[in-house]
């Protein structure tokens, strides 16, 4: 995404990239001289949104680009569609003040292709000429966690086990001069991690706890803890084979918290951060966990296991305990947990949870400055009767409420393993873009993260 980008150089000629809209067409096609208002005409350029016009100059080479956006002061991320609809070359983006800025990134976005797997490309991308006043360092972070979160999700499972996913976490603390733990195999269970054992010890990939921490130590606690299910088959309540097409995306929680954490290190948040991942595989083997099984649980719950498709939570909860024990100021999961989340709030809009209102209500704000939307479904607390269990302190599904409020119980499932954190915030993302979208390219998606970014970066920095 940063190739998208170029940074300033005198010696380069881009052609002006204006955005317009269709009450200001005429002006600026008056500014560029009469024969361009001609071309516009005879290409039947009007300005709508989403609109191209390339405006011919000496030799063939483009004078102008003219792009449709509904309010050129204020364009959001439709300009994002620019990315693949100018031929190559190098633009220079005709915008000034906030909205610029924002327009670079989704500019930026919009570029991202993910190319491991293809042969590489012989095209040459549009790129956008940077100016002296812009913020190149700003972009580069945003860009470089949200590019890290969608590479990871994009990967397949074959290629990104829990093994491959740990050593993405170690190398990203590395670079950043953080440390990293990894606790494997039979070793979680010595350690404490019972619940994230049994989901993983069917796989002939052994399930591990990335424990990575970066920081002052007496820097304010923010803990970032990310479901990391490099695949699910559902376990012995095996998927139909269309409900594992997208399972390669169920670490989506996690590669969105190694995203924010990415930005955190790089923009040099003064934080004590830590991220926890379970990494496992949820397979199926002789060793599988089963229905009706009743695990132990770090945090000493006796938990009964209502359907075997529903182990993200498993391992969240021992994830979360730990976490909470240290008793850090901020406690955010994510995890691509429930369909009842797509389901109320579709793919494009994530619901998070927390008993923090002030929290919740500069979070909604920033998710709107940012334009990384989110909305807050309440936990509440009436739903907990769903999760009663007769033989156990609780079953991990919701098996009493009639298939209702999916979202909402796994929520309240969550937080009976945190109590100490000064606050506990809950994302149940999609991860995944199913089709293309200005700034949002279909396939591996980072969702959450500008917006808490932007709120980590106004608390602490």
């Amino acid at each position: 995404m940063r190739q998208s980008l170029r940074a300033f150089d005198p010696a380069l000629n881009p052609v002006p990239l204006h955005l317009v809209d269709k009450a200001g067409c005429t002006e600026a096609l008056g500014r560029l001289g009469s024969r361009a208002g001609e071309w516009a005409a005879a290409n039947g350029f009007e300005a709508a949104v989403g609109q191209l016009l390339l405006v011919p100059g000496e030799g063939g080479s483009a004078a102008a680009a003219l792009f449709g956006v509904a309010d050129p002061e204020d364009p959001g991320f439709a300009a994002g569609d620019l990315a693949r609809k100018l031929p190559a070359g190098d633009y220079a983006l005709q915008l000034e003040g906030n909205a610029r800025q924002e327009t670079l990134l989704a500019f930026a976005l919009s570029s991202y292709r993910f190319d491991r797997y293809r042969r590489p490309s012989t095209q040459r991308p549009p790129v956008i000429v940077l100016d002296k006043g812009d913020d190149a360092e700003a972009l580069g972070i945003l860009l470089d966690g949200v590019s890290l979160a969608r590479d990871l999700i994009n990967t397949p499972a074959n290629d990104l086990g829990p093994a491959e996913l740990a050593a993405a976490a170690r190398e990203l603390f590395a670079i950043h001069g953080g440390s990293t733990r990894v606790v494997e195999g039979e070793a979680l269970v010595a350690d404490g991690f019972p619940m994230i054992h049994a989901v993983g010890r069917a796989s002939s990939r052994a399930p591990r706890l990335v424990d990575a921490v970066w920081g002052a130590d007496d820097a304010p606690k923010v803990t970032l803890v990310g479901k990391g299910v490099v695949f699910d088959t559902g376990g012995l309540d095996i998927k139909p084979a269309s409900g594992m097409a997208l399972m390669k995306k169920d670490m989506g929680g996690a590669a969105n918290v190694l995203g924010l954490a990415s930005m955190i290190m790089a923009a040099n948040l003064p934080v004590r951060l830590r991220v926890l991942i379970p990494a496992v595989e949820n397979a199926i083997s002789g060793s599988a966990f089963r229905p009706g099984d009743i695990l132990d649980s770090r945090k000493g719950l006796r938990v009964e296991i209502g359907n075997t498709d529903a182990e993200g939570r498993l391992v969240l909860g021992d994830a979360l305990t730990l976490a909470d024990e240290e008793k850090p100021e901020i406690l955010i999961d994510m995890a691509t947990l429930t369909g009842a989340a797509r389901v109320a709030l579709g793919p494009e809009l994530p619901p998070f949870f927390t008993d923090d209102e002030v929290f919740a209500g500069v979070l909604a704000t920033k998710a709107d400055e940012t334009r990384d939307p989110l909305w807050r479904l309440p936990l509440w607390r009436p739903y907990e009767s769903y999760l009663e269990s007769r033989v156990a302190d609780i079953n991990h599904i919701n098996t009493s409420g009639a298939g209702f409020a999916g979202s909402i119980t796994a929520a309240l499932f969550l937080s009976r393993f945190v109590e100490h954190a000064a606050t506990w915030v809950h994302f149940d993302i999609y991860g995944w873009s199913p089709a293309e979208r200005p700034a949002r390219p279909a396939g591996g998606e980072a969702q959450g993260i500008r917006a808490l970014f932007a709120l980590l970066t106004e608390r602490f920095a």
